[in-house]
């Protein structure tokens, strides 16, 4: 009991000093930090549309594209760079941080070293600054955090782990960083495990992301050479269901947690299932099989996620199933590759 009361004292102090918008309903000014990564474009754009364009800060190492700089504050952060942040935080008087900067499964494998120094000592930055000035934070997870160890049909939210990727161990690091300063220090720390998230943005390095490049492939050269097997099951949600499930997630009252880590889905599916339901909008292409690396590490993550916490506590539900997912990639790829001019 000794423990609970110095968690909600803490968490009390914290949310009268720096969150007194949350409590006078004033939107939250929000830093996404690997901005230009697979989830930060769109995850601006829905939170400019819930909370006005000036109050959400996109931010990354890159030079963005014109379109990206014109639709809303962008700055420079380098989550290496501590103090840095720091002045990102007082200067943008910042509420909420939702950090998206890591390197993915497959692009990990290749620099180990760089993975380490990304997806682990920035995260310590991060949370260190969440603490330092009282943020709600978000980290996103992953169905990468699991291992050969853990059960894969369906995996529960609270199981054994153990991954083998410097991806997964990142996240299961930050998983349990994030749980540790929420108990410790009254933290809002707030994660979900994402599975597979599928968009019309070209793919960026994970391991579920032949989701995404088949459908740039067969809409640009009608055929497309899967690096998985053709019965490889993986969970998988549209973006559009990626980014409701972290904004309600975000704004879910701290009483109604059970937990600070959820695992979210929307739906599993194999590489032949999802060429079966594409050839109904594609008749005429190609699909063949030639699994490399990439298999052994899907072969080592769940297949089926069991999300039934997060829907009991704060009423997740997907709205996005395969039909829907096929219908809205062919739509929004052949408008990204017509807009890109080829």
């Amino acid at each position: 009991m000794t423990l609970l009361r110095t968690i909600r004292s803490v968490f009390t102090i914290n949310a009268r000093k720096y969150s007194s918008n949350l409590q006078t309903k004033k939107p939250p000014k929000i830093l996404i930090t690997g901005g230009l990564g697979q989830l930060g474009v769109e995850c601006a754009k829905f939170l400019r549309g819930k909370y006005g364009r000036d109050n959400v800060l996109l931010s990354d190492i890159i030079k963005p594209t014109t379109e990206v700089f014109n639709d809303g504050p962008y700055i420079f952060a380098d989550i290496l760079d501590f103090k840095g942040l720091q002045k990102i935080v007082v200067d943008h008087r910042v509420d909420w941080l939702i950090h998206f900067s890591a390197l993915l499964s497959a692009i990990g494998e290749q620099n180990v070293p760089l993975a380490v120094r990304v997806n682990i000592e920035g995260m310590h930055n991060v949370i260190e600054l969440a603490k330092q000035y009282g943020l709600r934070i978000f980290v996103p997870s992953t169905i990468g955090a699991f291992g050969p160890d853990s059960p894969r049909n369906p995996t529960p939210n609270i199981t054994v782990q153990r991954p083998r990727t410097i991806y997964g161990v990142s996240k299961v690091h930050a998983e349990l960083l994030g749980e540790y300063y929420f108990y410790k220090f009254g933290l809002d720390f707030r994660c979900l495990r994402f599975p597979g998230v599928i968009s019309s943005d070209p793919p960026g390095g994970g391991t579920t992301d032949y989701a995404i490049a088949i459908f740039h492939d067969v809409i640009r050269k009608g055929r497309y050479e899967c690096y998985l097997k053709p019965d490889t099951r993986l969970p998988m949600m549209h973006v559009r269901d990626a980014l409701r499930a972290l904004s309600e997630f975000l704004e879910a009252p701290n009483e109604q947690l059970n937990r600070r880590v959820y695992n979210v889905t929307s739906m599993s599916f194999t590489p032949e299932e999802l060429a079966d339901r594409m050839v109904k909008h594609l008749p005429d292409f190609q699909i063949t099989y030639k699994p490399d690396s990439r298999q052994e590490i899907a072969d080592s993550w769940p297949q089926v996620f069991d999300d039934s916490e997060a829907r009991r506590d704060w009423n997740w539900k997907p709205q996005v199933n395969l039909d829907e997912l096929v219908t809205l990639m062919v739509k929004e790829v052949k408008e990204k590759i017509t807009a890109n001019g080829f």
